[in-house]
């Protein structure tokens, strides 16, 4: 699916920079209980839709991202700058901003 969206969207994220669509948090737990959106914790899922073409170093030598297309990754609620594109919404923040890739 990403790879379409990326492909309809062309849109390309530069330098460190990452283009994330936000996963939706669980509203029910476990024991049935329903969650209001104020009691959803601040950080959150996304999965990552497009990579910039990275950095480089004091040398020159270019950096990889930490993160690549498909990954879920867990970032602050707050970060990066919101992006509606195509009626979808999404978030392009920078790769320092991701606090972890979520591994299942």
């Amino acid at each position: 699916m990403a790879t379409e969206q990326q492909n309809k969207l062309k849109l390309k994220p530069l330098g460190n920079r990452v283009l994330v669509q936000r996963l939706e948090a669980e509203a029910t737990l476990k024991g049935g209980i329903i969650l209001p959106d104020s009691a959803k914790k601040k950080q959150e899922q996304a999965k990552v839709v497009a990579i910039g073409t990275g950095t480089k170093d004091k040398k020159g030598n270019p950096i990889a991202s930490p993160v690549k297309e498909g990954d879920v990754v867990l970032m602050d609620k707050y970060s990066g700058q919101e992006v509606t594109l195509n009626d979808e919404e999404f978030v392009i923040l920078r790769s320092d901003d991701i606090v972890a890739i979520v591994e299942k």
